[in-house]
């Protein structure tokens, strides 16, 4: 970069670093305004911050490296992780019923579950040391990817066994770290949305700039090979822009990309992971956004909003990807096609959209960063350390948590140099060791916590035994089997060799929460005006999730096609949209309430404030 570019750059980073301290004083109201802004935060702010923290480097650059190598069809394979779907989920009936706890970690939502004996004590911690690994491993991952995309810029040099790249990454992270640290949510949520508008400008460019763009119908795309190398590989733009769907690839077997030749079984693979995540909810910075809603229609309005900003996401992955085949010889290796494609562009420009995918990393960080720091302090700490803590006191391990995770984060950079390698582990392995007991916790009553801990353990142990162990060229649904596996079994035995939670807390937890699935006896006890009105609701629930899958699946899709000028599939997918959004509208959106149907027993004071 060049001097403008810099000065761009600097004046970002103190605009945005001005933004989130503004919001301290708010934050040192306590640790409910540290963590989940008062519940006072606008719907619209909270949508904002979500998509912003979505649109991270790291997952910027897997995705438009597979896009790139294996076309169109490289969004199938994000269905892993990347396309988000678990946002049809939380928009429909997941966000809220998490909303309805008025918790502010899903640690802390397990003495709703469990109760606050020493099962739900075991559940809670079990949860609050898993998510700080999970918030680790993110780190990390957000690390790599962003030093990665700035060493190029930067040109920092290495000092000893530190290369440029863990010197940038730490660079952008200490900047984002300032007002994470120093604001809580508050500063999070408005820096997220000040780099929103940000990150919106470097898409619409870049999206401007890529429409003018011919590419050839032959051309040659770089995978990377099993041996560490890289080689170029021909195609067709026909091929190459087609979302059709195959059943088989013919990625060259010497190509590390040759994993995902049993396309078919991949996909139908990773919709079977999703559905099953989506429909036990999601942890972390995703979850603290829904803790942190005013109430049930908000939960479903910030959802809203936040997938449909999500969507411009795939026209920018789709026209960095047209941009690196236009570059010919000049992509060596696919996940540097992002860094390289902002190199091509002039003066002032690439200060520009260096400062706003800084943006998308920086929001990604801080809001992960905060949501695991709860843990620490919400249900560690203050359970466990020092159960008589005062603000002050409360405050400061807020602030030293956060700091340390950073720093673990880092050092396991040192270790771990691969994006997707990462990725890879955090989507297919370790979230498959927590599946299973997240999933069950709300569908089936006789798990208890000492259950739904060991699954939880037994997962964790067996994603991180994975890593450590198995060959990196193993296939990921290996992985996702095993953990999954050794969850699934160490949750029933766990449940079935232990005694069940108290009624009491089940019927208590069922009145508030009212999920559909095995409650059957909890929901007899309820008058029967309420009981129709919550089957009513559960039944619209279930269809209406029916509907926003695809719904969210064909609106990424059509956004990323118009990219690539095929207008037959345009149109196709223009009309499914138009249908499923109708569906949307009649049979969810307007049905969107304020205040939940409580039953009459459960209405009190916590009711009443909602």
């Amino acid at each position: 970069m060049l001097a403008l570019d810099y000065a761009i750059v600097v004046v970002y980073l103190c605009a945005m670093i001005f933004v989130g301290l503004m919001m301290q004083r708010k934050a040192k109201e306590g640790i409910d305004s540290y963590f989940l802004g008062d519940r006072k935060l606008p719907w619209w702010a909270l949508g904002a911050s979500g998509m912003s923290s979505n649109l991270d480097i790291s997952g910027t650059m897997i995705i438009v490296a597979l896009v790139y190598a294996i076309g169109a069809k490289g969004f199938y394979i994000e269905i892993r992780g990347g396309v988000t779907l678990i946002m049809a989920f939380l928009m429909i009936f997941m966000g809220k019923w998490n909303r309805r706890a008025g918790v502010m970690t899903m640690a802390e939502w397990m003495s709703i579950r469990f109760g606050n004996d020493k099962e739900g004590h075991l559940a809670r911690t079990i949860t609050a040391i898993v998510s700080i690994i999970g918030t680790i491993a993110m780190v990390t991952y957000f690390a790599i990817g962003g030093g990665k995309f700035l060493d190029e810029f930067l040109g920092i040099p290495s000092i000893g066994r530190f290369s440029g790249a863990f010197l940038a990454a730490t660079l952008l992270i200490v900047l984002a770290m300032i007002y994470t640290v120093a604001s809580g949510l508050y500063g999070v949520v408005w820096t997220d949305v000040f780099q929103g508008v940000l990150i919106f400008g470097v898409i619409i460019y870049i999206v401007i700039k890529t429409m003018a763009l011919n590419i050839p119908e032959t051309f040659s795309v770089v995978m990377p090979m099993k041996d560490g190398s890289f080689a170029s590989f021909p195609t067709t733009f026909s091929e190459w822009a087609n979302l059709l769907p195959k059943w088989r690839l013919n990625i060259p077997s010497e190509s590390d990309y040759s994993m995902y030749n049993l396309f078919g079984v991949l996909i139908i693979f990773y919709l079977f992971k999703t559905i099953i995540e989506g429909s036990g909810g999601t942890g972390n910075y995703m979850i603290q956004r829904y803790f942190s809603a005013k109430n049930d229609k908000e939960a479903g309005y910030l959802s809203l909003f936040w997938t449909v900003l999500l969507s411009f996401r795939w026209p920018f992955i789709g026209a960095l990807a047209v941009w690196g085949i236009t570059l010919g010889s000049q992509i060596t290796d696919p996940e540097m096609v992002l860094p390289i494609v902002v190199n091509t562009f002039p003066m002032g420009i690439k200060g520009f959209l260096v400062a706003g995918l800084m943006a998308a990393a920086m929001s990604t960080f801080d809001s992960t960063v905060n949501a695991g720091a709860a843990y620490w302090v919400k249900d560690i700490y203050q359970v466990y350390v020092n159960p008589h803590a005062n603000n002050k006191q409360l405050m400061r391990q807020s602030r030293w948590s956060s700091i340390i995770i950073v720093v673990i984060g880092l050092g396991l950079m040192l270790i771990i140099k691969n994006v997707n390698e990462i990725w890879a582990w955090i989507t297919m392995s370790m979230g498959a060791g927590l599946i299973i007991p997240q999933l069950v916790r709300w569908y089936w009553w006789r798990l208890n916590g000492y259950g739904y801990s060991i699954g939880m353990a037994a997962g964790m142990i067996a994603a991180i035994a994975w890593k450590a162990f198995m060959p990196q060229a193993t296939p990921e649904y290996y992985s996702f089997l095993f953990a999954s596996s050794i969850s699934l079994i160490g949750t029933i035995v766990g449940t079935l060799l232990t005694k069940p939670t108290d009624d009491a807390v089940l019927q208590d937890f069922y009145n508030k929460t009212r999920p559909f699935g095995a409650w059957g006896r909890f929901k007899k006890a309820l008058p029967k005006k309420e009981v129709e009105k919550i089957d009513k609701e559960n039944k619209r629930d279930i269809i209406s999730t029916f509907i926003a899958v695809p719904w969210q699946i064909v609106l990424f899709m059509f956004m990323m096609n118009i990219i690539f000028k095929v207008w037959n599939q345009f149109i196709i997918l223009l009309v499914l949209l138009v249908l499923l959004s109708l569906g949307l509208y009649f049979n969810w959106f307007r049905h969107l309430s304020e205040k939940p149907h409580l039953p009459r027993r459960h209405q009190g004071k916590d009711t009443v404030k909602e």
